[in-house]
């Protein structure tokens, strides 16, 4: 596989991580799952489509549900024009529904999330002809929206500390504080976070085993801090939430079930508001604040690459242009020349 197409890949990647979080923090009051249309060709259709990329093509369960997300609302705008057959879908409305998930009285999406959310629509015309339920693709004459190479947000140290130092002190804030220590001390994904199990974990020696996408796992080391929040969350939180079906779930909710990557989303952002950085934080900015981090204190570009799961130093390589203010700023104070 090419370098073009593994970075083309992991943009992808990206593109339906951002989709599922925007649709997640805006208000959507069209229908929420298939089954709230009224049957038709097209909604039966997209649940095949649907269960056809889970069980025979194997993708994530992030990527299926980006999936699920764009369908429902690219058969919400369908419906409001009376198409409900594949066949009667026309270039002209694949186009209208492109212009409005961008559009600020539309879905107001950034460009990742529509490039992600016009590929679900592609991919589902493709299936509809292959498995002959259309005769022809009509979206297939339009191109892939771009998506733009966007720099990270990554907050400042003081805005991490306010971050932190949000929850309070009972048995959820320790939880709270744990999540927010690790996705910093890691720059695990929010996903990866809550999938950990106890066996994943080395306290003593600061290690965790991390199951990123595509079946891979790497080690990544975490700090004396994070150290501290995990043995007392060890100690006298989780034991507290634990019940019969919490498993080896390393992260609980409160009632004691593994949580959910959803469930960790909401509690960011709820602390976010609390430290009053609501609007600059998005699930992935403790990952890009952990790389840009590094970066700025002189870590290799590479050691960065392995610690992220990043398959391409060329998705790593982004991070140089956060940190180009910073050298700047080195550089101005420290060169006697400048």
């Amino acid at each position: 596989m090419g370098l073009e197409t593994v970075r083309e890949l992991e943009e992808w990647d990206r593109a339906i991580d951002e989709l599922i979080n925007q649709y997640l923090s805006q208000e959507f009051r069209g229908p929420k799952d298939f089954s709230d249309f009224e049957p038709s060709d097209l909604v039966a259709h997209a649940q095949e489509f649907i269960d056809y990329s889970q069980i025979e093509k194997g993708l994530s369960a992030n990527t299926i549900s980006g999936y699920h997300l764009s369908l429902i609302r690219y058969l919400d705008f369908l419906d409001e024009l009376g198409i409900n057959s594949p066949d009667s879908v026309t270039r002209d409305a694949l186009v209208t529904f492109a212009a409005r998930l961008q559009d600020q009285e539309g879905y107001n999406l950034s460009p990742r999330s529509t490039a992600g959310a016009f590929s679900a629509v592609r991919m589902f015309h493709r299936f509809m002809v292959m498995e002959g339920y259309a005769e022809t693709d009509p979206a297939s004459i339009l191109k892939s929206a771009r998506i733009t190479m966007r720099i990270p947000r990554a907050l400042n140290y003081e805005q991490v500390d306010r971050l932190l130092n949000a929850p309070g002190g009972d048995k959820k804030g320790v939880r709270d504080r744990l999540i927010l220590e690790m996705l910093y001390a890691t720059g695990m994904r929010i996903s990866e976070l809550v999938g950990l199990n106890l066996s994943d974990i080395d306290i003593s020696e600061r290690l965790v085993m991390c199951h990123g996408k595509g079946g891979k796992w790497r080690i990544v080391p975490f700090g004396k801090p994070a150290q501290n929040t995990l043995e007392t969350y060890l100690k006298e939180v989780r034991p507290r939430l634990a019940c019969r079906w919490s498993g080896n779930a390393l992260i609980l909710n409160m009632y004691g079930g593994r949580l959910t990557r959803n469930g960790g989303w909401k509690i960011i952002k709820d602390h976010a508001r609390t430290a009053g950085i609501e609007n600059l934080v998005t699930p992935h900015v403790l990952r890009h604040t952990f790389a840009t981090h590094l970066l700025e204190g002189g870590a290799n570009l590479v050691v960065i690459q392995e610690l992220l799961g990043h398959a391409s130093i060329s998705t790593t390589q982004i991070y140089t242009e956060v940190t180009r203010e910073h050298l700047l700023d080195v550089y101005r104070r420290t060169h006697p020349r400048a």
